[in-house]
């Protein structure tokens, strides 16, 4: 591989159970940092790329597919590795800010803690698909299974993704475990926010976090 350019950027990433909030949250809190003058560079997975949103639409669009838990996870990683060599790598690298919804957590919290793929190899899977990029921050929004699948059913009247009509309560409730699992063992990276609060309270709190990270010194070359 050839040497990567050192990356100024900040890269911050929102995880969370389904029915969180993420990506309502995302696209409130991007227009607030670009209003208050930060170049925010805002992006989701799976998707992001050409390539990353044919993927997307395998993976939660067809429901009469049966696609193994280890399939889904070599799914992922191939559009994260395409979203991270294409537009994720040149904007930190530029020195723009990086705001994704979902990254490499979300992978280990639903195949490994939810769907019981060994979380090593998922790590493994992970580092091939990064090339090591981890986040600077990561802002879990944390919700109640209960709380969250009856948000997106409200949310999505006209029809919910393969995942959520396979998945039981029992995997969501692992999958939130895994997050909270993922974050207890990483706390310097990790930031909770309590995602069943009044959005604007949430939005708030997830501005108030990316702004004192964006000014904070870069870290050493990733």
């Amino acid at each position: 591989m050839p040497p990567q350019p050192d990356l100024i950027g900040r890269f911050i990433t929102l995880e969370g159970p389904d029915g969180s909030g993420k990506t309502t949250q995302a696209d409130s809190v991007a227009r607030r940092l670009r209003a208050a003058g930060h170049a925010v560079r805002l992006v989701r997975e799976p998707g992001g790329t050409a390539v990353g949103e044919r993927i997307r639409e395998l993976l939660l669009g067809r429901r009469e597919l049966a696609i193994a838990p280890v399939t889904d996870a070599l799914l992922f990683n191939a559009a994260r590795a395409q979203l991270v060599a294409e537009v994720i790598r040149p904007a930190l690298a530029a020195g723009e800010p990086v705001l994704c919804v979902r990254f490499a957590d979300s992978t280990l919290a639903y195949q490994g803690y939810g769907e019981g793929v060994d979380l090593d190899l998922l790590r493994r899977l992970a580092a091939i698909s990064t090339g090591g990029l981890t986040p600077d921050l990561t802002i879990l929004l944390d919700v109640s299974p209960e709380v969250g699948l009856r948000r997106r059913s409200r949310g999505r009247p006209s029809g919910v993704t393969r995942f959520e009509a396979e998945r039981d309560l029992a995997f969501h409730a692992r999958v939130r475990a895994g997050f909270l699992a993922l974050a207890a063992a990483e706390p310097e990276r990790w930031r909770m926010i309590d995602a069943s609060r009044a959005r604007a309270e949430v939005a708030a709190a997830i501005v108030a976090l990316v702004e004192e990270a964006l000014s904070r010194p870069s870290r050493s070359p990733r």
